[in-house]
Formats: C-alpha cells, structure tokens, sequence
C-alpha cells in the first residue's frame, strides 16, 4: 500500500500557512476526489501530492444570514446540512436535497461540488442563476469571485496554489421572485447523475404582467453550467406572450451545447422553460414553489396539480 502524507490543521490560519508553503489537496467530505483518484475495484486511492484535511475546520462550517440580507454558507457545510436548513434558498435546497445517495449528501460539501467544476454538478445551477459568489482566502488576505467566473471551464477553476474556498455567499433567494422553479432529470428519482437540471425564477412589475426580472440556467447542457444576462434579457421588459415566450426559448437554445444525447437535452429544455413562462403568467399575483409534480402557493400547505388546479 502506498503511504500518502497527510496534514490536519486544527484551524483555518494553520491550513492557510500549509497551502502557502505545500502544494497539498484539500479534502473536506473526499466524495470526488476519491473517485477521480480511484484505481480499480480492491485497490486504494492514489495522490500524487499530500492531502489536507479540513473537514473539521471551524472556520469553515455554518449557515447564516449577514447585514446585507445574504445567505453565507460555510464552505464545509455537506449537502444535508444545507437541504435541511431554511436559511438556505429554496433553489440550492432542491439540489442538494437530490444528489446522490443519503450516504454522498452526508459527507459532499458545497466548496467541493463547486470545485470540481463538473457541467453535472447539482448545485452550480441555482448557484449561477442567484448570482452566488465564493470566498476565497490566502495568506495574502481575502477576495470574493461569482461562481460563474471561479469555474472556468470543464475541470478548471480560478483558485491560486495558496488560496482556499472558505464561503458561498448568495444574494438572493425565493423571496425576491414570484415565481419559482427547479428540476432536475436523470434515470432514477435517486442515486442519479444529472442528464439536465434547470433553475428559473420570474418577477414581474407592479402591473402584474411585465416582466420585472427573468432568470435561468442549466446543468449538463455545454462545457459548464449555461446561464445569460443577455437571453434572459430577451423577456425583461415584455409580457409573456406565446411569441415572447418562444423567443426567449430560441435564445437560450443558441447558447447550450450538450454532447451526449444533444437533442434530448435541448427538448427537454425548450419544454421547461415553455411550461415555466407558461405557467408563470396564469399566476402573477401569486407567491408560487413550482416542482414540476405540482406547485405551491405561499401561505397554502397543500401542493395544488398544474393539469385541474386542485
């Protein structure tokens, strides 16, 4: 068995002095790194460089709300802890509520789903679409990068040797839209990497029909997570007309990219964002949680069905 050295600092200052000085692998819940450093069935994991573990950190645990009204998330905080805490917004909660296993979800963190930059991650969807950014910390000090710029591109992230992410900050949640949807498809309810996942929020203005702000993104649809300012732009300003709402469609469809099963993922898109724009005019006074199985209106405990409305 081959020995791989290992570091385990007991607080944040200490791992930031071992990145300055190591070229070490951070390992907080291990869900991806040791499946990309797998060998085969029976043989243990090889790194090539020293591991530190920071699952324990302190610093790096938590959920809470800051004066600015943002949901900062502790970057070791795992998928479990988020599904189950409601400061969360609602969008990050489906996702990680629906990554893999209870066994994954129990030791994943979001840093790391972040980090491994896969266009299948669950939570960079919601993540890209509230304009969610890391904190990024060094010995050097502290900056702050939105997540649509920290994943570069397909298994490349803009994190310098030293740095570590120490914090997602999201600025917005459920309460500044109106409108709220999040799916996600794969083979099976559980246990199942990502075929395509869409997030969409609406809000529209004071006259119940103009659309105040529109966003959406999508996951396993290009290299990285799809999502722009410029498409979604296409319906701000404008009612949800059937014609308004199919440009918007085509808007987006010229900037996916799927490679596998490429025409199934660009239907499967079209058909979401028409049926959310769609849905989302019948309702524009209303406070609604749309999952795809049925809706739910603020205030009204029962979910209510998109075919009878009952």
């Amino acid at each position: 068995m081959e020995e791989v050295k290992c570091y385990i600092p007991k607080t944040l200052k200490e791992a930031l002095e071992i990145k300055s000085k190591v070229d070490v692998i951070p390992l907080a819940g291990g869900s991806d790194l040791m499946v990309s450093h797998k060998r085969t069935i029976g043989l243990t994991p090889v790194f090539e460089k020293p591991v530190m573990i920071i699952r324990n950190l302190p610093e790096l645990k938590g959920i809470y709300v800051n004066e600015k009204g943002e949901c900062c998330i502790g970057a070791g905080c795992t998928s479990a802890e988020i599904t189950e805490n409601e400061l969360c917004p609602w969008h990050l909660r489906q996702a990680a509520s629906r990554m893999g296993a209870i066994g994954l979800r129990n030791s994943a963190t979001i840093a790391g789903n972040i980090a491994n930059a896969s266009p299948k991650g669950d939570t960079p969807g919601p993540l890209y679409m509230l304009d969610a950014r890391v904190k990024l910390a060094s010995v050097r000090g502290e900056r702050e990068e939105l997540v649509s710029d920290f994943i570069v591109k397909f298994k490349t992230i803009d994190l310098q040797p030293d740095e570590l992410i120490t914090q997602v900050i999201v600025p917005y949640s459920e309460d500044d839209f109106d409108y709220i949807f999040w799916h996600k498809v794969g083979m099976r309810k559980a246990n199942a990497i990502s075929k395509l996942t869409l997030s969409q929020a609406i809000k529209f203005a004071e006259d119940g029909r103009t659309v105040a702000d529109y966003r959406v993104s999508a996951t396993a649809t290009g290299a990285k997570t799809n999502r722009s300012r410029e498409v979604e732009q296409t319906i701000i300003g404008k009612e949800l007309t059937a014609e308004n709402i199919e440009a918007v469609i085509a808007a987006f469809d010229g900037i996916i990219s799927p490679r596998a099963m490429p025409e199934f993922r660009r239907e499967a898109t079209r058909r979401m964002i028409r049926r959310f724009l769609t849905e989302a005019a019948k309702h524009p006074a209303e406070k609604v949680i749309d999952t795809y199985e049925g809706y739910y209106v603020t205030g009204q405990p029962e979910p209510r069905c998109h075919h009878c409305g009952k």
